[in-house]
């Protein structure tokens, strides 16, 4: 009789309990939940500790999918993601389709080498005619008499057609390799001391490699010449929980992270 009365107990418990989580009436146990595509660059340059403390702060847990600029947009296109983080420019025909672009940083493009390297700066036309296979050897910017190793990201990451697009101005890139995720680029520098590459600055930092200036400028300086601009791609304006993870970098904890990390929030032109 014991027996029976402990397991109906058991049972009666059980309901309650259920219950409780059904009705809203007591703790939830199950997180919220925000699924996220995001660009490799903007991955390794913020995201991999932000993500970590925006859910410690606010218990919203964060499915993280890092891919292509293109591929993070596609995802939130076809339902599978509620947001995606690029560093590419919204088409306007998804505007006009109700997709809402919220830029976040206007972070500059860095030129990496190896830190052995000798070299410290190269002009705007030195740094084309490099990845245009017109110079072949570092002894032609004042460097050592060593070939020059072309590293670049895969064609359909955001840094390769922005690196197209702006410096290159649409020249023909050159290249001895072609690394599949483009933040990758980074460790082929370290490892090879005649290489050359080109990458988001919050993604440079590494012990092994180094920025080159342009024209005398470096990254952080301003007027530098190249930059991308990284937003997040919603349908529709944030809201909920997705408007707490968009907020967080606009202006909460997030924005001191990305400030630390060495990226640059966004402010005024974005042409």
């Amino acid at each position: 009789m014991m027996k029976r009365n402990i397991i109906i107990g058991i049972i009666m418990l059980a309901v309650f309990v259920s219950f409780i989580f059904i009705t809203g009436n007591g703790p939830v146990c199950a997180k919220e939940t925000i699924k996220y595509a995001c660009s490799a660059q903007i991955y390794d340059a913020l995201e991999k500790k932000r993500i970590a403390a925006f859910t410690k702060r606010t218990g919203i847990a964060v499915e993280v999918n890092v891919c292509s600029s293109a591929a993070a947009v596609n995802s939130v296109r076809n339902d599978y993601s509620d947001i995606a983080a690029t560093a590419r420019r919204l088409y306007p025909r998804h505007r006009e389709y109700g997709y809402w672009e919220t830029i976040f940083s206007k972070d500059p493009m860095a030129v990496i080498v190896n830190k052995k390297n000798p070299v410290s700066g190269i002009s705007e036309e030195e740094l084309k005619d490099i990845f245009s296979g017109n110079m072949a050897n570092w002894n032609e910017v004042r460097g050592p008499d060593k070939p020059i190793l072309l590293v670049v990201p895969g064609k359909n990451t955001a840094a390769f057609k922005n690196f197209s697009r702006k410096p290159m101005q649409r020249v023909l890139i050159s290249y001895d390799i072609m690394t599949f995720k483009s933040t990758m680029v980074v460790q082929v520098v370290e490892r090879f001391p005649n290489a050359i590459s080109f990458i988001a600055q919050g993604v440079a930092d590494h012990e092994g490699v180094k920025t080159l200036k342009i024209d005398g400028l470096a990254p952080e300086d301003s007027g530098y010449p190249y930059y991308q601009i990284f937003s997040f791609v919603t349908k529709g304006k944030p809201s909920g929980a997705v408007k707490q993870f968009v907020d967080d970098v606009l202006s909460g904890e997030g924005k001191k992270i990305m400030v630390k990390e060495g990226m640059t929030p966004f402010s005024g032109d974005a042409k």
